[in-house]
């Protein structure tokens, strides 16, 4: 990897990292340098909108007739909403997302269950030596909504804690304490580093500065601090620079789940929070110069932020911003290759990781393989690319999305794995329409993916076989 870029944890030993400074350049003790490498995305890039043929934003179905996918399909198709777009270039990353879920009538066993899952974890969690493992099985299954059990297990199956209990403390202390340092360094405007500076000259400086019995004095004003300067080191420069990348992340966290008040409402509190994301998302990318922010990486933060903002442990909730960050970290360092453009065709980069999506599509069923890339040419990349790269979050509901990641969380073999599964079996759920279907359909059927049982489509995605000859599970 290059130097300031994410350092990939060794994917042979385990999913994530142990610690933060294996990712993030600094988080351990950052040196002096702070170049940029010459392949480095320029801050703010938009990945680019795929529009085969160039066709518009409508959402029109043909109606299910059956087949596969009347085993997963939930409620009406959303394909009846027909109409919308008409001819206008359609927002890759701000897809309209599936209309929340009703609660709906609960039955006496789903309760049982409910409370039998919650009582697994809390067990699993109070253990004084965590089995990871166990809590994996039990996490893959959905984890309870309610408790805070959801923030705990994510933080342990992350690796941001420990297996044992008795470190929890001084784990938390420590990496709250290396965020609010990382903060106090990185995102202060160059009027406060010079204030800082100014309270290092001593009284006699300072007094000899002012003697008004002379001429006056200018102070020795250095490159650095010149606000008109375009050296690297200039903290005028770097914050003009940040700038820039912060109105970005401002606009896309204003689209940022709209219909849903936590992170798009105008109170206060959700200000604090979308504040909260910036300087995580900001902070990301002053440490990963030849990454720095690319479009969609909020939505990745969002389902982090979320659970751990709402963790009815006070004290957790005051440090969610801090804890975001570090988990925020590690669960893109099994992915942030597939952020940059200059990797796309390297065997970390994002081609590759479509091609073993199509490998596993291939093993699994081949009718449905070919007719895909055959006889009506709907590539991967020209639907899966936004699946994989934003982690399903602008496939499905915020709820499913929760549960969805608990099962990739919960994966032994990694995310990854656990994601190409769940990609491939959307594609096997909608087999008799993709089958039935030319480009056109298809591919404004998987950019605009259907209502689904979750549960079946996890399962479906668990039953899988994987592809062996060139789709290695990493250990």
């Amino acid at each position: 990897m290059l130097k300031n870029k994410l350092k990939i944890p060794d994917k042979t030993r385990k999913p994530f990292p142990d610690r933060l400074g294996s990712l993030v350049a600094g988080f351990d003790g950052r040196d002096g340098e702070n170049g940029v490498s010459d392949a480095a995305l320029e801050f703010g890039e938009e990945l680019e909108t795929i529009q085969p043929n160039g066709f518009g934003s409508d959402r029109e179905f043909a109606e299910p007739d059956g087949g596969v996918e009347g085993e997963c399909a939930q409620g009406e198709d959303r394909a009846a909403r027909a109409g919308g777009g008409g001819g206008g270039e359609p927002d890759f990353w701000a897809r309209q997302r599936p209309a929340r879920e009703g609660s709906g009538p609960v039955s006496v066993l789903e309760v049982i269950a409910a409370d039998e899952k919650r009582s697994d974890v809390e067990y699993e969690i109070s253990q004084e030596e965590i089995n990871l493992e166990k809590l994996q099985r039990i996490a893959s299954k959905g984890l309870p909504d309610k408790g805070g059990l959801r923030a705990t297990t994510w933080k342990l199956l992350l690796g941001y804690l420990p297996p044992s209990r008795n470190l929890w403390e001084k784990e938390l202390s420590e990496n709250r304490l290396k965020y609010a340092k990382l903060k106090a360094e990185l995102l202060i405007s160059p009027s406060e580093f010079a204030r800082r500076k100014n309270l290092d000259f001593s009284p006699c400086e300072l007094e000899a500065g002012s003697d008004v019995d002379g001429p006056l004095r200018r102070h020795q004003i250095s490159q650095e601090d010149h606000p008109l300067s375009l050296g690297k080191a200039s903290v005028w420069n770097q914050y003009f620079e940040n700038t820039e990348v912060a109105e970005q992340i401002d606009r896309d966290l204003q689209r940022t789940h709209p219909d849903m008040k936590f992170f798009s409402g105008e109170t206060a509190i959700s200000r604090r929070r979308r504040a909260a994301m910036r300087n995580i998302l900001l902070l990301f990318a002053k440490l990963n110069p030849a990454i720095r922010y690319v479009q969609g990486m909020n939505e990745v933060l969002a389902p982090i932020y979320y659970v751990f903002s709402t963790d009815p442990n006070e004290q957790n909730a005051a440090n969610a911003e801090a804890d975001s960050f570090s988990c925020f970290v590690r669960l893109l360092g099994d992915s942030v290759d597939h952020f940059c453009q200059q990797l796309d065709n390297s065997s970390v980069g994002i081609l590759s990781t479509l091609s073993r999506l199509s490998d596993l599509l291939k093993t699994n069923d081949e009718e449905l393989w070919r007719h895909l890339e055959f006889t009506t040419r709907v590539e991967p990349q020209f639907y899966a690319f936004r699946w994989i790269t934003l982690l399903l979050t602008q496939e499905f509901s915020f709820q499913s999305i929760l549960r969805i990641w608990d099962s990739l969380l919960g994966n032994p073999f990694g995310v990854q794995d656990m994601l190409l599964r769940v990609c491939c079996a959307m594609l096997l759920c909608m087999k008799s329409r993709l089958l039935s279907g030319d480009f056109i359909a298809n591919l404004k059927l998987l950019q605009h993916y259907p209502d689904i049982n979750i549960e079946h489509l996890l399962q479906v995605a668990m039953d899988l076989t994987p592809d062996t000859s060139s789709y290695r599970l990493s250990l």
